[in-house]
């Protein structure tokens, strides 16, 4: 047996059900500087650019919710928010001329989504300018490919709705993470039920074809009987999709100050019985699982165009092998297809460079990345600044965890045509262990590799055993404040 991969220790130690979430591979804490900083034209070259997708970071929030340690900032004050938008414009202009010189064919955009942050902080004007800015400068449009779009309850005011749906949004997901007024306070997340009952009212009456719904489970106090009264407010809605998340709580966020409420084997237990409870509750209401966190009703959700972590990092939500996205368009598949991130926090991929601007969660250190990102000339988007290779055996784990994580599973096949060699062979150490655990679908043919329920329920410790040694050792020595 001929293993091409470096395999790795971890899937042979005693996993926890929730080691990490893994919605990209590399995150980008494995990313460092690149020198020289290589222009995008040489990074786009030979690259498939038919079917890419576009996604618009916009990293400001109106609050701080004590579990959140994506790349956002509270506020933006002074005129931050129209001269990020300048930014974005001068970006997206450089970022198309680079990708026209290195593409012979022409650039077409399959899929886009505007995430952050919260791109619905931006008040209407701001809103219609964005996508000015995703239309006339990035080149896509909007009105013929499906467009996702994440908003918070108190930002999804009539007249930003209007303006998304009025320029194409197929998509609006809604951060509710608890209907129960003390969970929200719980997660340092203040809102009251009407208000939010009321913000899905005026999504509803927008008109958007996927509506999706993102709630929480393993919050302080949060009982099975609370958590059902969450499922059964959002079912109440009928959303097309629907997004289960564990809690998780991160170093540097207002939850992590804390201090824990219960032992952590208290805790993954907690979790895990409310995901159950969870998955139950969705399956006998006609949704189908997609992964360990997205459910949707057949025929009606659609695969999201992309958002970043706790919205659905761009790309990552389109699953494994080729798939139509929700709101109509060219098929999108998120394993060799493009990804072109714009915006101070977006994440873009080729097939062999994922790359971005610095990441950070610390407040001080994400401001001065905001400034940095607002004060740069056209002539420095044109370059790469931070990134991660993803050749060779990255590339191998990346495809099996992308695909892995997903309900369908894995087409060895596909796996065996891109690369030349067997899965089963690669990350022999790895399978097998999870086989021993119970989490491999005994009952697939050869042809398909595929998580079990239990295995799905464990998403979060199969992503993670897949990591590589280089991989985990860059995300071990990456400083986040």
């Amino acid at each position: 047996m001929t293993t091409t991969a470096t395999s790795t220790t971890a899937a042979a130690g005693d996993l926890r059900p929730y080691e990490s979430y893994v919605y990209a591979y590399p995150h980008k804490t494995a990313y460092r500087p690149l020198r020289p900083r290589p222009r995008l034209r040489e990074v786009w070259a030979g690259e498939r650019s038919d079917a890419l997708s576009l996604y618009l970071h916009i990293p400001f929030c109106e609050v701080r919710c004590g579990f959140c340690n994506l790349f956002t900032r509270v506020g933006a004050p002074d005129g931050l928010a129209g001269a990020y938008l300048d930014a974005l414009e001068r970006q997206a202009r450089a970022v198309r001329e680079e990708l026209d010189a290195a593409s012979a064919g022409g650039v077409r955009f399959a899929t886009a989504a505007f995430g952050g942050g919260t791109p619905t902080f931006l008040e209407a004007g701001e809103l219609s300018r964005l996508c000015d800015i995703a239309e006339r400068d990035a080149g896509a449009d909007l009105r013929a490919v499906p467009l996702s779009v994440e908003a918070s309850p108190a930002t999804a005011t009539a007249d930003r709705l209007t303006v998304l749906a009025e320029r194409g949004a197929t998509r609006l997901s809604l951060g509710v993470q608890s209907f129960v007024e003390a969970e929200a306070r719980a997660a340092v997340r203040p809102q009251h039920r009407a208000d939010v009952e009321a913000a899905l009212g005026r999504i509803r009456d927008a008109g958007f074809p996927v509506l999706n719904i993102d709630l929480i489970y393993g919050i302080d106090g949060q009982t099975g009987s609370s958590w059902r009264q969450s499922l059964e407010a959002a079912l109440a809605w009928e959303p097309e999709e629907l997004y289960l998340y564990p809690l998780y709580v991160r170093p540097l966020t207002g939850l992590g100050r804390r201090g824990p409420a219960e032992s952590q084997a208290a805790w993954d237990a907690r979790r895990l019985r409310l995901y159950r409870e969870g998955r139950e509750l969705l399956l006998e209401r006609g949704y189908e699982q997609v992964s360990m966190r997205m459910f949707r009703l057949p025929d009606r959700g659609g695969v999201n165009g992309g958002g970043d972590e706790a919205g659905h990092e761009a790309g990552a939500g389109a699953g494994a092998g080729r798939v139509s996205p929700g709101g109509g368009g060219t098929e999108y598949c998120c394993q060799t297809d493009g990804m072109v991130g714009l915006g101070c926090g977006a994440r873009s991929y080729t097939s062999r460079l994922h790359y971005s601007f610095d990441y950070a969660v610390g407040t001080a250190r994400v401001r001065g990345i905001v400034d940095d990102y607002v004060a740069r000339p056209a002539e420095d988007f044109a370059r790469a600044e931070v990134g991660f290779a993803v050749t060779g055996d990255e590339a191998r784990r990346r495809h099996l965890v992308q695909s892995l994580l997903q309900a369908r599973g894995m087409d060895t096949a596909a796996y065996r045509a891109r690369f030349g060699s067997d899965a089963s062979d690669d990350f022999a150490a790895e399978l097998d262990a999870f086989a021993g655990r119970g989490w491999l679908d005994g009952s697939c043919g050869p042809g398909l590799l595929r998580l079990s329920p239990e295995g799905l329920a464990h998403s979060d410790a199969v992503g993670p055993a897949l990591f590589s040694p280089a991989v985990r050792a860059a995300m071990a020595a990456y400083d986040p404040e």
